[in-house]
């Protein structure tokens, strides 16, 4: 749990509202204990990379986060990290994703579960995601719970065996597909790997997967435990209703996730976890809306996934990311181009250079601004980003504003957006020295130039390679408005 300590200027109080897709309208936040928040934010399959699609979720938790902790509220927030159990089809067949990934790269699930667990917290650091406190749990780790709660099911009538596992039985629950007022939800067909004709109802989900008998040819899988009903795995969905009931109790307050899993996973832990305890599992759930690539939908088959390390190779900063996530509502579609990600760096590095150099170095925490007040009734309305950053820079732009007020107010927009702008610039600050030019060897110059035509071709194979050379010879590049600037790197970094 983590709080923030009291501040030091006063503004307005502002009451949280969010739209609430179990009801489908805005909502006033009204905690389930004062002063306090407790929320679940699905995590990441950790099988392969992240792309910008995956990540857009944890920026809307990241917000919440800091939103409430501004607002001195006590937050325990968990995002699960999920290392068995998800197979290729919300129709629980096909392949555990994990197992897949241990055969693609020739190692071990544990192997494969640790490495892309460790990318996807350097994603979220990179991202100035704030996971002080956040807690990550992992399935793996939680396969007694996942097993005492699907006991929990069994006893009250909600399971029925198959050839293949444990099922929960939806047609046991008259209200199932509530969520999102979604009353006769389809599989979809595109998502599904075969089909289990023992389900008693199309929509009938798996809780635990009996393992591949090993004299009918299946390959043996790698993670797979003891339970009542055999040797195997857990389902996806039980995971998180167990992992939440243990860390939040049976109800808690928000449940975040991308809008994919709405229609099928979201309902699936509502129907398993309210059958179990009868109580109503989050009173707010908050999904972020799809990304596409050039207008196109993120997939495997067009190649256009987007990593967080993509940005980094052309030189563009991942809190670029951030900024361009912010500049959408977190409910709106969003489509990706690189020219949108450059104008995104553009803007970003504009206001680091502004909080650096034209604004006075000495600040008051004493300032009670309106626009304050205003940026902080933005972001508490549904989490408003794009309003948020439009006051960021008026008052950028503001000159009746004095230069202390103005850092004063970056200071505190930046808590809430999390974009880095008095750190980063610690950072840049001793790196953004430029060379002098007679300092450079004529090969690096050379290369320099070299690069900018490639980019400006927009080459970028190549610039990167160009890049590589550059640092081999001791100099790192910054890309800023009036051109690139060297600055010299130690041997370590080479």
């Amino acid at each position: 749990m983590t709080r923030q300590s009291k501040r030091t200027s006063s503004k307005k109080a502002c009451a949280p509202t969010f739209y609430n897709s179990l009801t489908g309208r805005l909502e006033k936040f009204t905690p389930l204990d004062s002063g306090k928040v407790k929320m679940y934010h699905c995590g990441p399959t950790v099988y392969n990379f992240a792309h910008i699609g995956n990540i857009r979720p944890y920026i809307t938790a990241d917000l919440l986060k800091r939103m409430f902790l501004y607002f001195d509220y006590e937050v325990t927030q968990i995002i699960n990290i999920t290392d068995v159990g998800h197979l290729q089809s919300d129709g629980d067949e096909g392949e555990d994703k994990v197992e897949i990934g241990a055969r693609r790269e020739g190692k071990s699930a544990l192997e494969i579960t640790e490495k892309y667990a460790r990318v996807f917290f350097e994603d979220l650091a990179a991202l100035g995601v704030d996971t002080n406190g956040t807690i990550f749990p992992r399935a793996t780790a939680h396969i007694g719970e996942q097993i005492a709660l699907i006991k929990i099911l069994e006893e009250k009538g909600y399971t029925y065996k198959t050839g293949d596992g444990i099922y929960f039985n939806t047609g046991l629950m008259p209200d199932y597909g509530v969520l999102g007022s979604i009353k006769n939800i389809s599989i979809r067909e595109g998502a599904r790997i075969g089909i289990n004709s023992e389900k008693k109802d199309p929509h009938d989900f798996a809780l635990w997967k009996f393992s591949p008998v090993p004299s009918s040819g299946a390959l043996r899988r790698e993670q797979e435990w003891p339970s009542p009903w055999g040797i195997g795995f857990p389902g996806w969905h039980i995971e998180c209703s167990a992992m939440a009931m243990k860390y939040l109790g049976d109800t808690f307050d928000i449940h975040t996730g991308g809008i994919d899993h709405l229609p099928v996973h979201h309902n699936n832990e509502i129907a398993q976890s309210q059958s179990a305890t009868g109580e109503k599992l989050a009173n707010y759930w908050m999904h972020s809306e799809f990304i596409t690539v050039e207008g196109k939908k993120i997939s495997k088959s067009l190649g256009n996934s987007i990593l967080v390390k993509d940005l980094k190779d052309r030189a563009i900063h991942p809190l670029a990311l951030r900024y361009w996530f912010l500049g959408a509502h977190y409910r709106s579609p969003i489509n990706f181009t690189w020219d949108a990600i450059k104008g995104a760096d553009t803007a970003l590095r504009k206001l680091y250079k502004i909080y650096k150099e034209r604004l006075d170095p000495e600040h008051s925490d004493v300032f009670e601004s309106p626009a304050l007040d205003d940026f902080m009734a933005s972001v508490s309305h549904d989490l408003d980003t794009p309003k948020s950053l439009a006051i960021l820079w008026q008052v950028v732009n503001d000159e009746k504003i004095s230069g202390q007020e103005k850092k004063f107010l970056f200071v505190k927009f930046d808590k809430i957006l999390g974009l880095g702008i008095s750190r980063i610039n610690r950072e840049l600050g001793a790196a953004t020295e430029r060379v002098s030019e007679a300092d450079i060897p004529l090969s690096v110059m050379l290369m320099l130039k070299d690069r900018e035509t490639a980019r400006a071709a927009r080459d970028f194979e190549r610039a990167d390679s160009l890049r590589d050379r550059i640092k081999r010879e001791g100099f790192n590049i910054i890309d800023d408005d009036d051109g690139p600037i060297l600055y010299r790197v130690s041997s370590e970094e080479r």
